[in-house]
Formats: structure tokens, C-alpha cells, sequence
């Protein structure tokens, strides 16, 4: 018996692989109840259907196609909320068995997609997977189709229908199959291929209407779509263009892209190759869309502006329509002879238009769930970092999201109106950390105005370049403000594309969208030094105003960690106050307090605004010095000595002994280092003091 279900299984398998195989449509049988089977089924289906939000909406339409084929006794039609089309076609396959195959659930026009897809991407539909949502979609260059495999189940053989009779019997089992003609979205040039097939089955249909002039044009387009299904966008339009150049003998002619209901040239010949030509227009306009559908042109009369340089005086507008709006547009300065020519190109833009919009859209998609990911991973990264290291982490990743191999991060200081430069990556990153004056040119005008700045081309724009030395490879930038709640925080730099193209108004949108996670990051990173400066309040040394020996302990174990973590070089130095206690005996304690405060100011005006000075205990300090080697050790080191060695004290003259050791294989924890400092103050103070001494393991030892 188990055997007999198992053979007749694979039969009905095979009957439903040969009724789907050469349409690619979805067909799902039902009874009263439940479904019975389905094959090749629409992903979108099976994702609203399994939805709670969803399903009731499904229930009206495809969940009632029993009840209203039955009822009716005839195939009827309809489509979905989602705008799917599908016909329902009752089955009697026994006296007391009826069953209801659903065929179709496809988009019959890309207007369709395109409306579906603008849902998955910012409508009601956005919270579903893309990967899953998309996995199989299903795309009908008409309706007929459809009724051909409705058709060929309202005829089903005699054999054909014993079969639907074995399997209606069978217990509620369903039997799904994987598709036939799966369209993930990572791959979706199938699904464009599939609606290229389903047009070429419609000009088969059609072909008895057409003479041998139009079918030869008809596959010299379709030649040409199939070769566009591996390209993005953009080198599709321009193919598209140089197509129409070379077909038509076109001498002048431009693509024209939509931009914010403004016309622009991205690709021309001609008479307008080296022309800014923008056409504004309304993206709804009614006299394009209508010129669209009656596949002819709008034509444009040029103003010429002067005698000497000469222009076009008339222009052939091809708008590039879909569902009422124009996308692009095609502008031909050449003289068209009669109608027929501009018939033709007519036609061929508007057979186009899908093709180049379903291309626009896979980008679209493409692009929406990078920019999620991207999203969730700078939120992530944002997240686990320390307050020492955010600004550097954020310029990283912000110039790995933007393909830059150079940025900078300028923080605006409200107190001196000028910008600190917070991070540098790239080449040539420390000759811009030793500029003085940094952000004049534009970070100013940037942050002032609070909109960022796109640069395509640095000749054109009348800002000054950076100075030769800093080496740039590209003349294209953007300077993006950034801002909390309406207080200026800084500007964020990039450059240098890794692919050598200019930045664009796409690129401003990734930032644009990243933006509220930075924003948040900030506020974050606001409260982590407000909470340090309450700590600081409890760690800071009363007498001297450095801070004291627990903080510097912490930020020693810190910043050890860091080294190690990012191949920072640290080094770290113990000072001692010589002779102090006889300083104290000879003059007393309060005397002795003063000297202590004026070697604690020595400190201060010597150091660096990185560096930790800290009194470690009565008349020792010591002083933390991230991303500084020995030898840069040594030097602030000797600067430390010679400052407090030159300063008035009001009693007699003071001076420091100073042991510096550095960070190393052998030195990775703070007790170590700190106890090798301390070795190395101990061979200074018995060299004759005033000195510096350096750890080296085979001296001190």
C-alpha cells in the first residue's frame, strides 16, 4: 500500500513537472479544506500566507477560490491584493470528489513588480527577509499563459484524471516541490531572462500582425535586452543609448537621467557631449507620460545663446515612463525625417522602459539590504567600543562603508571656534594630524550650514586644493556635518574612492542613512566622559590637581591592553622629587606642599594633550604616554626634567629623577612595567639624580 501511494506520488509529481515546466507558473491544488498540493508556488505567497498580518488578505482571494469555482462551474479570474493574477479552474475528477487548481499567482506587468517591490523595500512589507521574500518570484508577459495551463487542466485525459482521483483519496498529505524556475534575489538576471522569454512567447503570438521588417526589428531588440541582463543600471542606459546611436544613425543624442525632477545628461555624442543639459520637468508630468504612450517624442526648442558657439535648435524628447512616471528620458538633436523613424525609436523606448526598470529595481533591492546590514554592523561595532577608541573605529569603518582610502574626523571646540582633528586614516594621515588651521577651506562652511558637501570634480569647483604634498589621488570628496539635536559636533572627510570614481548624490545617501546610528553613538560616547569626569572628581589628587594613583592603575591595565590589541607602541615613566625630605625638614611641610604643586604644574605645561600625569604617592608622580615608543619616551622625558630643573621654586632649587620603560613582549602587564620604571628611577637616583634613566632588562636585572 505504502508502496502504491509512493508510485502514485512520483506520477503526479511528473504530471505537475509537465503541466508548470513550460510556463513557470505556480499550480496549487485544493479541496474544501486544505491545500492539497502546490508546485513552483510564488514566494511571495508563501510568505504572506504564513504571515499573521497577511493571511486574512489571502484568505479573500486565493482562500475562496474553491467556493467560487465550484460554485460558479467555470474557470474564473482575478487578482490579489499583492497584484498577482491567478485563475482558479474546477476540477471534477469523481462523483463525490471535486477539487480547484490555482494556476498562475504571477505578475503580469512589471508595474506590478515594481509596486510589490517598493512595498519589500519601505511599505508594509519591509519587515520580511528579502532572501526569502524574493526566493520565487513569478513574472506572466500576459494572460494568456495563464489560461493555457488552465486550459490544459480543464481537458485533462481520462488517465490524467484517474490520477487526480488517486491522489484526492490519499490522507491530507501535501506534497511541495522546490521550484522550477527559482529566482533568488542575489540572482535575479533569472527572473529579468524569464520575462525576457515570456516577451519574446508574446511577439510569437503577435507576429501574424507584423511584416518581416518588424519581426527583424523585433529580434534586433531582443538581442540587444538579452545582453543587458549582466549589467548595472547605469552601463545599461548607456548601452542602450550607443544601441540607438548605431541603429538609428544618430549624430546628437543623450541620456538623460531623473534627478530629483530635474533631466540630467550622463552619457551623450555629438553636438552634446560637453554640455550641462538639465531639463527640469515633473516626474508625474501628464504631457510626458502621454507622449510616452502614444510612442511618440515631445518636441523641444533650444535657445541659442550666443553667435559664435553653435547649437541645436530643436530637440526630440523619448521619455522613459513607468506606471505614469518618467525615470529618464532620450533627447536626439538629429533631424527626424517623417514619422517613421521617430515611430521606431519610440516603440523602442517604451519597450525598453521594463527592462531598464526591473534592472533599476534589483540595484534598488540591492541596495536597500546592504544599507541594513551595513546599519546593524556600525550599530554593533558601535556598541563594544571604548570611549578612547570611538572616534578612530568610526572614521575606519565610515571610510570602509564609503570605499574611501582616506578620511579625517575634525570634533568643533566651541571655546576656541576651531576643529580638533579626532581621527586620520589613510595615507598621508599624520602630515594632516600636524596641519595647523585644519577644516578653513570647507569643514567651516560645512558645519555652519549643517548640509554636507559632494564634490565630483575639485578643478570645477573653485575650492582651493590641499596642498601637493598630501598626494591625493582623486579630485571627488565629501564633507558630511555632524550634528545632535541641533549642536554642531564636527565633520566627517572622505576621498580617494578605491575605484577611482567620483562620489555622488548615492554615496550621500548611505550617510544619510547611517547617520542616526552615528548620532546615537555620539550621545553615547557624551555620557561615557560625563561619567568620567564624575570618576576623574574621585580619582583627582587634592594637592596637585593630577590625578591620583587608582586612576592611573586602571588606564595603565587600558591603554596596555590597547597597545597590545592594535600594535601601539606605550611607554610609561616614575618621577621622584630628589632630596625631598630634606626640603621638607628644612623648611617645612607647607613649603614643602608648594614645591609639589609647582613640579605637578611642570608636568601639566609639558605634556601632551594624550599623556596621563598622575602623583603615584607622596613626592612621586609618574606620567602614562600612549602611542609613544622609547625613544619618543626619552625625549619628553629629558623635556620633563629640564622644565622642572629651570623653574623658581621660593626656596632653593628643585629637580626630579626620571625612569622610563616602554611596553614590550616581556612587559604586557602594569605591574611589571611599573615595577621596570621604578627599577630604572632607582639607577638614576643613584647616578648623582637630576637624570634619566631607561629600563633595559640586561642592566637592571
Amino acid at each position: 500500500m505504502v508502496k502504491d501511494r509512493q508510485q502514485t506520488q512520483k506520477t503526479w509529481e511528473s504530471l505537475q513537472e509537465k503541466l508548470t515546466s513550460q510556463s513557470g507558473l505556480a499550480l496549487v491544488v485544493v479541496d474544501d479544506s486544505a491545500t492539497v498540493s502546490k508546485v513552483n508556488n510564488n514566494s511571495i505567497c508563501e510568505v504572506l500566507n504564513g504571515s499573521a498580518e497577511f493571511s486574512g488578505q489571502c484568505a479573500m482571494f486565493c482562500g475562496k477560490a474553491f467556493a467560487e469555482a465550484t460554485e460558479a462551474g467555470k474557470t474564473i479570474s482575478n487578482q490579489c491584493h499583492a497584484g498577482l493574477f491567478y485563475q482558479a479552474v474546477p476540477l471534477e475528477i469523481g462523483e463525490n470528489k471535486q477539487l480547484v487548481a490555482i494556476t498562475g499567482r504571477s505578475f503580469l506587468h512589471s508595474n506590478d513588480y515594481r509596486k510589490a517591490t517598493q512595498r519589500a523595500i519601505d511599505g508594509d512589507w519591509k519587515q520580511f527577509p528579502p532572501s526569502e521574500f524574493f526566493r520565487n518570484v513569478l513574472l506572466s508577459s500576459s494572460e494568456r499563459e495563464i489560461e493555457q495551463l488552465s486550459g490544459r487542466l480543464e481537458n485533462l485525459s481520462d488517465e490524467d484524471r484517474e490520477l487526480f482521483l488517486q491522489f484526492g483519496q490519499n490522507e491530507s498529505e501535501t506534497i511541495e516541490k522546490e521550484s522550477a524556475v527559482p529566482v533568488p534575489i542575489n540572482e535575479i538576471s533569472e527572473l529579468i531572462e524569464q520575462l525576457h522569454k515570456n516577451q519574446e512567447q508574446l511577439a510569437i503570438v503577435q507576429s501574424a500582425e507584423k511584416n518581416t521588417a518588424e519581426l527583424e526589428e523585433l529580434a534586433v531588440w531582443r538581442a540587444l535586452f538579452s545582453s543587458l541582463l549582466n549589467l548595472s543600471y547605469a552601463e545599461a542606459c548607456i548601452s542602450v543609448a550607443k544601441f540607438l546611436a548605431k541603429r538609428y544613425r544618430l549624430e546628437n543624442l543623450t541620456w538623460l537621467e531623473n534627478n530629483k525632477d530635474l533631466l540630467e545628461s550622463i552619457w551623450a555624442v555629438g553636438n552634446f557631449k560637453g554640455q550641462q543639459i538639465q531639463i527640469g520637468i515633473s516626474a508625474s508630468d501628464s504631457r510626458l507620460t502621454e507622449v510616452f504612450q502614444k510612442e511618440t517624442s515631445l518636441e523641444l526648442r533650444e535657445r541659442k545663446t550666443t553667435d559664435k558657439v553653435e547649437s541645436l535648435q530643436k530637440i526630440n524628447l523619448f521619455p522613459i515612463a513607468i506606471s505614469g512616471t518618467v525615470r529618464s528620458a532620450l533627447a536626439i538633436g538629429d533631424e527626424l525625417s517623417g514619422n517613421s523613424k521617430k515611430r521606431q525609436i519610440a516603440r523602442f523606448v517604451r519597450h525598453v522602459a521594463s527592462e531598464l526598470e526591473i534592472l533599476r529595481l534589483r540595484e534598488e533591492i540591492e541596495r536597500q539590504t546592504w544599507l541594513t546590514k551595513a546599519t546593524q554592523k556600525i550599530n554593533s561595532i558601535l556598541k563594544q567600543i571604548d570611549a578612547d577608541d570611538f572616534w578612530t573605529v568610526l572614521a575606519q569603518y565610515s571610510a570602509e562603508l564609503m570605499q574611501a582610502e582616506r578620511g579625517s574626523l575634525l570634533i568643533f571646540d566651541d571655546q576656541s571656534e576651531d576643529f580638533i582633528l579626532k581621527a586620520a586614516v589613510g595615507s598621508k594621515a599624520d602630515v594632516i594630524k600636524g596641519q595647523a588651521n585644519l577644516g578653513e577651506k570647507v569643514a567651516h562652511n560645512v558645519l555652519r550650514s549643517g548640509r554636507p558637501l559632494v564634490v565630483k570634480n575639485l578643478t570645477e569647483s573653485g575650492i582651493l586644493p590641499a596642498p601637493a604634498d598630501w598626494k591625493y589621488k582623486t579630485n571627488s570628496f565629501i564633507s558630511y556635518p555632524i550634528t545632535i539635536s541641533g549642536r554642531k559636533i564636527g565633520v566627517l572627510n572622505l576621498t580617494d574612492k578605491i575605484d577611482g570614481s567620483s562620489y555622488d548624490e548615492k554615496d550621500l545617501e548611505i550617510l544619510h542613512t547611517l547617520a542616526p546610528q552615528i548620532a546615537i553613538a555620539l550621545d553615547r560616547i557624551s555620557l561615557i566622559r560625563k561619567a568620567g569626569e564624575f570618576e576623574e572628581l574621585s580619582m583627582t589628587d587634592s594637592l596637585t590637581g593630577l590625578l591620583n594613583r587608582r586612576y592611573l592603575e586602571v588606564r595603565l591595565a587600558e591603554e596596555i591592553s590597547r597597545s597590545q590589541r592594535h600594535g601601539y607602541p606605550m611607554s610609561f615613566m616614575m618621577i621622584d622629587v630628589d632630596e625631598f625630605k630634606s626640603y621638607n625638614d628644612s623648611f617645612g611641610h607647607p613649603e614643602g606642599d608648594k614645591a609639589l604643586q609647582l613640579v605637578g604644574q611642570c608636568l601639566k605645561a609639558t605634556l601632551r594633550g594624550a599623556d596621563i600625569a598622575a602623583r603615584y604617592g607622596g613626592e612621586e608622580f609618574s606620567i602614562l604616554l600612549p602611542q609613544t615608543n622609547l625613544k619618543e619616551g626619552l625625549t619628553i622625558a629629558e623635556r620633563v626634567r629640564e622644565k622642572v630643573e629651570k623653574t623658581r621654586f621660593p626656596n632653593r632649587q628643585v629637580t626630579v629623577s626620571i625612569g622610563l620603560a616602554s611596553c614590550s613582549a616581556e612587559l604586557c602587564v602594569a605591574k611589571d612595567l611599573i615595577a621596570a620604571a621604578d627599577k630604572a628611577l632607582y639607577q638614576a637616583k643613584i647616578n648623582d639624580r637630576n637624570r634619566v634613566e631607561v629600563y633595559r632588562k640586561e642592566n637592571l636585572a
